[in-house]
Protein backbone atom coordinates (compact mmCIF):
# COMPACT_ATOMS: atom_id res chain seq x y z
CA UNK A 1 0.00 0.00 0.00
CA UNK A 2 1.24 3.43 -0.88
CA UNK A 3 0.47 6.09 1.79
CA UNK A 4 2.34 8.59 3.95
CA UNK A 5 1.75 10.73 7.32
CA UNK A 6 1.62 13.49 5.01
CA UNK A 7 -2.13 14.21 3.62
CA UNK A 8 -0.69 15.69 0.60
CA UNK A 9 0.31 14.58 -3.25
CA UNK A 10 3.82 13.94 -3.72
CA UNK A 11 5.07 15.58 -7.31
CA UNK A 12 8.57 13.99 -8.50
CA UNK A 13 10.48 15.81 -10.79
CA UNK A 14 12.96 14.31 -13.82
CA UNK A 15 15.83 15.43 -11.53
CA UNK A 16 14.15 13.49 -8.21
CA UNK A 17 13.46 10.52 -10.57
CA UNK A 18 16.68 9.82 -12.42
CA UNK A 19 18.55 10.07 -9.05
CA UNK A 20 16.42 7.92 -7.43
CA UNK A 21 16.53 5.22 -10.14
CA UNK A 22 20.66 5.30 -9.76
CA UNK A 23 19.54 3.29 -6.55
CA UNK A 24 16.99 0.85 -7.86
CA UNK A 25 17.96 -2.39 -9.84
CA UNK A 26 15.22 -2.09 -12.42
CA UNK A 27 15.99 -5.03 -13.98
CA UNK A 28 14.91 -7.01 -10.80
CA UNK A 29 12.00 -5.28 -10.42
CA UNK A 30 10.89 -6.09 -13.87
CA UNK A 31 12.01 -9.64 -13.40
CA UNK A 32 9.17 -9.20 -10.10
CA UNK A 33 6.70 -7.72 -12.60
CA UNK A 34 6.76 -10.67 -15.04
CA UNK A 35 6.95 -13.23 -12.07
CA UNK A 36 3.35 -11.69 -10.61
CA UNK A 37 1.88 -11.32 -14.05
CA UNK A 38 2.64 -15.07 -15.16
CA UNK A 39 1.42 -16.17 -11.86
CA UNK A 40 -1.92 -13.85 -11.71
CA UNK A 41 -0.83 -11.79 -9.46
CA UNK A 42 -1.91 -8.23 -11.38
CA UNK A 43 -4.57 -6.69 -13.54
CA UNK A 44 -3.95 -4.96 -16.71
CA UNK A 45 -6.36 -3.48 -18.80
CA UNK A 46 -6.43 -2.11 -22.00
CA UNK A 47 -4.74 0.71 -22.89
CA UNK A 48 -6.51 4.07 -23.84
CA UNK A 49 -5.16 5.56 -27.14
CA UNK A 50 -6.20 8.90 -28.08
CA UNK A 51 -4.89 10.22 -31.74
CA UNK A 52 -5.41 13.69 -33.15
CA UNK A 53 -4.63 15.68 -35.87
CA UNK A 54 -2.53 19.13 -34.53
CA UNK A 55 -2.55 22.39 -36.34
CA UNK A 56 0.82 21.88 -38.37
CA UNK A 57 -1.65 18.40 -39.67
CA UNK A 58 0.77 16.06 -37.87
CA UNK A 59 -0.52 13.17 -36.04
CA UNK A 60 0.01 13.20 -32.13
CA UNK A 61 -0.94 10.71 -29.41
CA UNK A 62 -1.85 10.39 -25.64
CA UNK A 63 -2.08 6.59 -24.06
CA UNK A 64 -3.28 5.87 -20.89
CA UNK A 65 -2.45 2.96 -19.39
CA UNK A 66 -3.28 1.81 -16.14
CA UNK A 67 -2.32 -1.08 -14.05
CA UNK A 68 -2.19 -3.16 -10.70
CA UNK A 69 0.24 -5.37 -8.73
CA UNK A 70 -0.95 -7.39 -5.76
CA UNK A 71 1.59 -9.92 -3.88
CA UNK A 72 3.93 -8.22 -1.82
CA UNK A 73 4.13 -4.98 -4.04
CA UNK A 74 0.61 -3.84 -3.49
CA UNK A 75 0.86 -0.70 -5.86
CA UNK A 76 -1.97 0.91 -8.88
CA UNK A 77 -1.77 3.66 -10.96
CA UNK A 78 -1.29 5.01 -14.35
CA UNK A 79 0.86 5.77 -17.04
CA UNK A 80 0.25 8.75 -19.67
CA UNK A 81 2.68 9.00 -21.64
CA UNK A 82 2.10 11.29 -25.30
CA UNK A 83 4.60 11.76 -28.26
CA UNK A 84 4.76 13.79 -31.45
CA UNK A 85 7.53 12.12 -33.54
CA UNK A 86 8.04 15.73 -34.98
CA UNK A 87 8.55 16.97 -31.45
CA UNK A 88 12.71 16.60 -31.82
CA UNK A 89 12.45 19.39 -35.05
CA UNK A 90 11.31 22.00 -32.46
CA UNK A 91 13.66 21.20 -30.10
CA UNK A 92 11.40 18.92 -27.91
CA UNK A 93 11.44 15.51 -26.40
CA UNK A 94 9.30 13.39 -29.19
CA UNK A 95 7.66 11.51 -25.70
CA UNK A 96 6.70 13.15 -22.89
CA UNK A 97 4.30 11.79 -19.35
CA UNK A 98 3.38 11.13 -16.17
CA UNK A 99 3.09 8.25 -13.67
CA UNK A 100 0.41 8.61 -11.14
CA UNK A 101 0.19 6.10 -7.91
CA UNK A 102 -2.97 5.78 -5.86
CA UNK A 103 -3.20 4.44 -2.83
CA UNK A 104 -4.39 0.78 -2.96
CA UNK A 105 -6.72 1.22 0.44
CA UNK A 106 -8.70 4.27 -0.76
CA UNK A 107 -8.04 5.00 -4.22
CA UNK A 108 -7.32 7.88 -3.71
CA UNK A 109 -3.76 9.89 -5.59
CA UNK A 110 -0.64 9.85 -3.78
CA UNK A 111 2.22 10.82 -6.33
CA UNK A 112 2.65 12.13 -9.49
CA UNK A 113 6.04 11.88 -11.58
CA UNK A 114 7.48 12.55 -14.65
CA UNK A 115 7.17 9.55 -16.35
CA UNK A 116 8.94 9.24 -19.21
CA UNK A 117 12.10 8.76 -17.62
CA UNK A 118 10.38 5.78 -15.85
CA UNK A 119 9.28 4.44 -19.47
CA UNK A 120 12.52 4.51 -21.08
CA UNK A 121 14.17 2.81 -17.97
CA UNK A 122 11.76 -0.15 -18.02
CA UNK A 123 11.87 -0.73 -21.82
CA UNK A 124 15.29 -1.19 -22.02
CA UNK A 125 15.32 -3.10 -18.01
CA UNK A 126 12.80 -5.22 -20.23
CA UNK A 127 15.40 -5.66 -22.83
CA UNK A 128 17.87 -6.75 -19.95
CA UNK A 129 15.69 -9.54 -18.89
CA UNK A 130 15.39 -11.04 -22.14
CA UNK A 131 18.46 -11.23 -22.48
CA UNK A 132 19.15 -12.36 -18.98
CA UNK A 133 16.74 -15.55 -19.88
CA UNK A 134 17.36 -15.94 -23.49
CA UNK A 135 20.98 -14.49 -24.75
CA UNK A 136 23.11 -16.68 -26.58
CA UNK A 137 25.72 -18.04 -25.08
CA UNK A 138 28.38 -15.89 -27.54
CA UNK A 139 27.34 -12.16 -26.97
CA UNK A 140 30.24 -9.53 -27.81
CA UNK A 141 28.54 -7.35 -30.45
CA UNK A 142 25.19 -5.28 -29.84
CA UNK A 143 23.37 -3.63 -32.95
CA UNK A 144 21.40 -0.41 -32.58
CA UNK A 145 18.16 0.76 -34.93
CA UNK A 146 17.73 4.00 -33.95
CA UNK A 147 19.90 6.47 -31.87
CA UNK A 148 17.29 8.84 -29.65
CA UNK A 149 16.46 8.41 -25.86
CA UNK A 150 15.64 4.43 -25.98
CA UNK A 151 19.02 4.21 -27.38
CA UNK A 152 21.00 6.01 -25.40
CA UNK A 153 19.27 4.04 -22.23
CA UNK A 154 19.74 0.66 -23.73
CA UNK A 155 23.32 1.13 -24.13
CA UNK A 156 24.51 2.70 -20.61
CA UNK A 157 22.14 -0.16 -18.89
CA UNK A 158 23.34 -3.02 -21.01
CA UNK A 159 27.01 -2.37 -21.12
CA UNK A 160 27.34 -2.45 -17.52
CA UNK A 161 25.22 -5.19 -17.08
CA UNK A 162 26.62 -7.06 -19.84
CA UNK A 163 30.73 -6.80 -19.78
CA UNK A 164 31.15 -9.40 -22.65
CA UNK A 165 29.24 -6.92 -24.99
CA UNK A 166 32.34 -5.20 -26.87
CA UNK A 167 31.01 -3.63 -29.80
CA UNK A 168 27.33 -1.69 -30.47
CA UNK A 169 26.84 -1.53 -33.91
CA UNK A 170 24.10 1.58 -34.56
CA UNK A 171 22.30 2.75 -37.91
CA UNK A 172 19.90 6.04 -37.63
CA UNK A 173 18.58 7.55 -40.81
CA UNK A 174 19.04 10.72 -39.51
CA UNK A 175 22.97 11.46 -39.40
CA UNK A 176 21.80 14.58 -36.79
CA UNK A 177 20.70 12.34 -34.12
CA UNK A 178 24.15 9.48 -34.74
CA UNK A 179 26.63 12.70 -33.99
CA UNK A 180 24.41 13.33 -30.76
CA UNK A 181 24.09 9.50 -29.85
CA UNK A 182 27.93 9.28 -29.94
CA UNK A 183 28.58 12.82 -28.25
CA UNK A 184 26.05 11.50 -24.91
CA UNK A 185 27.49 7.74 -25.21
CA UNK A 186 31.00 7.93 -26.38
CA UNK A 187 32.55 8.84 -23.30
CA UNK A 188 30.63 5.95 -21.30
CA UNK A 189 31.51 3.34 -23.97
CA UNK A 190 35.17 4.27 -23.95
CA UNK A 191 35.38 3.97 -20.04
CA UNK A 192 33.86 0.47 -20.64
CA UNK A 193 36.32 -0.62 -23.25
CA UNK A 194 33.61 -1.33 -25.86
CA UNK A 195 33.81 0.24 -29.74
CA UNK A 196 30.64 2.21 -31.26
CA UNK A 197 30.34 1.15 -35.54
CA UNK A 198 28.15 3.57 -37.05
CA UNK A 199 26.67 1.54 -39.95
CA UNK A 200 26.20 2.31 -43.56
CA UNK A 201 22.76 0.53 -43.59
CA UNK A 202 20.27 -1.80 -40.84
CA UNK A 203 21.28 -4.39 -43.15
CA UNK A 204 24.94 -3.89 -42.27
CA UNK A 205 24.34 -3.03 -38.57
CA UNK A 206 22.35 -5.96 -37.76
CA UNK A 207 24.45 -9.02 -39.63
CA UNK A 208 27.83 -8.97 -37.23
CA UNK A 209 25.28 -8.79 -34.20
CA UNK A 210 24.13 -11.11 -31.48
CA UNK A 211 21.36 -8.85 -30.20
CA UNK A 212 19.70 -6.60 -32.25
CA UNK A 213 17.33 -3.57 -30.82
CA UNK A 214 15.54 -1.51 -32.92
CA UNK A 215 14.21 1.49 -31.47
CA UNK A 216 12.45 3.79 -34.30
CA UNK A 217 9.08 4.73 -35.20
CA UNK A 218 8.93 3.23 -38.30
CA UNK A 219 5.79 1.74 -39.40
CA UNK A 220 7.41 0.20 -42.44
CA UNK A 221 8.74 -3.20 -41.65
CA UNK A 222 12.58 -3.57 -42.98
CA UNK A 223 14.61 -6.47 -41.14
CA UNK A 224 14.66 -9.63 -42.96
CA UNK A 225 15.46 -12.98 -41.27
CA UNK A 226 18.20 -13.69 -43.46
CA UNK A 227 20.09 -11.00 -41.60
CA UNK A 228 19.76 -12.76 -37.99
CA UNK A 229 22.58 -15.01 -37.65
CA UNK A 230 21.96 -18.31 -35.90
CA UNK A 231 21.47 -17.96 -31.86
CA UNK A 232 20.90 -14.14 -32.30
CA UNK A 233 18.20 -12.68 -30.04
CA UNK A 234 16.32 -9.89 -31.42
CA UNK A 235 13.69 -7.30 -29.34
CA UNK A 236 11.69 -5.53 -30.80
CA UNK A 237 10.90 -2.56 -28.52
CA UNK A 238 9.74 -0.87 -31.67
CA UNK A 239 6.70 -1.38 -33.82
CA UNK A 240 6.65 -2.91 -36.81
CA UNK A 241 10.59 -3.01 -37.99
CA UNK A 242 10.44 -6.75 -38.54
CA UNK A 243 8.72 -8.37 -41.64
CA UNK A 244 6.49 -10.84 -41.10
CA UNK A 245 8.66 -13.45 -42.31
CA UNK A 246 10.75 -13.16 -39.00
CA UNK A 247 7.52 -13.73 -36.86
CA UNK A 248 7.17 -16.74 -38.94
CA UNK A 249 10.72 -18.25 -39.44
CA UNK A 250 12.16 -17.96 -36.09
CA UNK A 251 12.95 -20.44 -33.34
CA UNK A 252 10.75 -18.78 -30.68
CA UNK A 253 8.38 -16.02 -30.74
CA UNK A 254 7.98 -14.73 -27.33
CA UNK A 255 5.95 -12.00 -25.93
CA UNK A 256 4.89 -9.90 -23.08
CA UNK A 257 1.14 -10.26 -22.73
CA UNK A 258 -1.34 -11.97 -25.45
CA UNK A 259 -4.34 -10.10 -24.94
CA UNK A 260 -2.57 -6.77 -24.93
CA UNK A 261 -0.57 -7.19 -28.44
CA UNK A 262 -3.55 -9.35 -30.23
CA UNK A 263 -5.81 -6.22 -29.78
CA UNK A 264 -3.11 -4.07 -31.09
CA UNK A 265 -4.12 -3.16 -34.60
CA UNK A 266 -1.38 -0.74 -35.05
CA UNK A 267 1.27 -3.19 -34.33
CA UNK A 268 3.10 -6.17 -36.54
CA UNK A 269 1.51 -8.87 -34.02
CA UNK A 270 -1.57 -7.67 -33.85
CA UNK A 271 -2.36 -6.95 -37.40
CA UNK A 272 -0.92 -10.71 -38.36
CA UNK A 273 -3.53 -12.25 -35.68
CA UNK A 274 -6.45 -10.09 -37.38
CA UNK A 275 -5.38 -12.07 -40.64
CA UNK A 276 -5.44 -15.04 -39.00
CA UNK A 277 -1.29 -15.73 -39.17
CA UNK A 278 -0.67 -15.90 -35.87
CA UNK A 279 -2.34 -18.02 -32.94
CA UNK A 280 -1.88 -16.81 -29.28
CA UNK A 281 0.25 -19.02 -26.84
CA UNK A 282 -2.60 -20.86 -24.78
CA UNK A 283 -4.61 -21.64 -27.48
CA UNK A 284 -5.72 -24.95 -28.75
CA UNK A 285 -6.25 -25.07 -31.94
CA UNK A 286 -4.50 -27.27 -34.86
CA UNK A 287 -2.31 -24.65 -37.00
CA UNK A 288 -3.19 -24.03 -40.59
CA UNK A 289 -1.04 -23.66 -43.42
CA UNK A 290 0.49 -20.17 -43.19
CA UNK A 291 0.21 -19.51 -39.93
CA UNK A 292 2.05 -19.80 -36.66
CA UNK A 293 1.66 -20.36 -32.73
CA UNK A 294 3.13 -17.43 -30.34
CA UNK A 295 5.14 -19.70 -28.23
CA UNK A 296 5.30 -17.99 -24.28
CA UNK A 297 4.89 -14.94 -22.72
CA UNK A 298 7.89 -13.79 -21.02
CA UNK A 299 6.09 -14.33 -17.53
CA UNK A 300 6.23 -17.95 -18.62
CA UNK A 301 9.87 -17.97 -18.97
CA UNK A 302 10.35 -16.21 -15.77
CA UNK A 303 7.97 -18.84 -13.80
CA UNK A 304 9.35 -21.05 -15.49
CA UNK A 305 5.93 -22.85 -16.80
CA UNK A 306 7.55 -22.91 -20.18
CA UNK A 307 11.05 -22.61 -21.65
CA UNK A 308 13.30 -20.16 -23.57
CA UNK A 309 16.21 -20.86 -25.54
CA UNK A 310 16.64 -24.61 -26.32
CA UNK A 311 19.59 -24.52 -28.68
CA UNK A 312 22.58 -22.63 -29.21
CA UNK A 313 21.65 -21.65 -32.93
CA UNK A 314 17.75 -20.70 -32.18
CA UNK A 315 17.20 -17.15 -33.35
CA UNK A 316 14.75 -15.77 -31.24
CA UNK A 317 12.12 -13.31 -31.51
CA UNK A 318 11.15 -11.05 -28.48
CA UNK A 319 8.47 -8.55 -29.06
CA UNK A 320 7.13 -7.00 -26.15
CA UNK A 321 3.84 -4.62 -26.48
CA UNK A 322 5.12 -2.38 -22.89
CA UNK A 323 3.00 -2.78 -20.06
CA UNK A 324 1.82 -0.40 -17.43
CA UNK A 325 2.72 -2.41 -14.81
CA UNK A 326 5.89 -2.10 -15.26
CA UNK A 327 6.05 1.51 -15.05
CA UNK A 328 3.99 0.88 -11.82
CA UNK A 329 6.37 -1.20 -10.07
CA UNK A 330 9.66 1.10 -10.78
CA UNK A 331 7.19 4.19 -9.82
CA UNK A 332 6.19 2.47 -6.20
CA UNK A 333 10.16 1.69 -5.48
CA UNK A 334 10.65 5.29 -6.46
CA UNK A 335 7.99 6.83 -4.38
CA UNK A 336 8.89 4.95 -1.32
CA UNK A 337 12.69 5.97 -1.42
CA UNK A 338 11.43 9.42 -2.33
CA UNK A 339 9.36 9.07 0.92
CA UNK A 340 12.02 7.50 3.14
CA UNK A 341 14.53 10.31 2.10
CA UNK A 342 12.11 13.30 1.63
CA UNK A 343 12.68 14.71 -1.65
CA UNK A 344 10.04 15.95 -4.06
CA UNK A 345 7.43 18.32 -3.17
CA UNK A 346 4.35 17.96 -1.07
CA UNK A 347 0.97 19.32 -3.15
CA UNK A 348 -2.13 20.37 -1.29
CA UNK A 349 -5.14 18.60 -2.03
Amino acid sequence: MLNSAYDGILYLSRDNVETICQEIDSVAVIRDVFRMHGSGQTVLPDEAYLTWRNEHDESVRSLNMPGYLGGELQAAGTKIINSNIANPTRGLPRASGITVLYDTNSARVMCIMEGAYISSLRTASVTALAMDLLRPAHMECFALIGSGVLAQMHVKLLVERFPDLRAVRLYDIDPGRVEAFSAACQPFLYEHDVALHVASTAEDAIRPAQIIVPATTTIEGYIRYAWLQPGALLVNISLDDPLPEVVFKATSVIIDDWNLVSEDPRRLIGRMFRQKQVVGPGESVDLQAGQRRIDAELGDIVTGAKMGRRQEGDIILVNPFGLAIEDVALASHVYRVAVQRHLGTWLPR
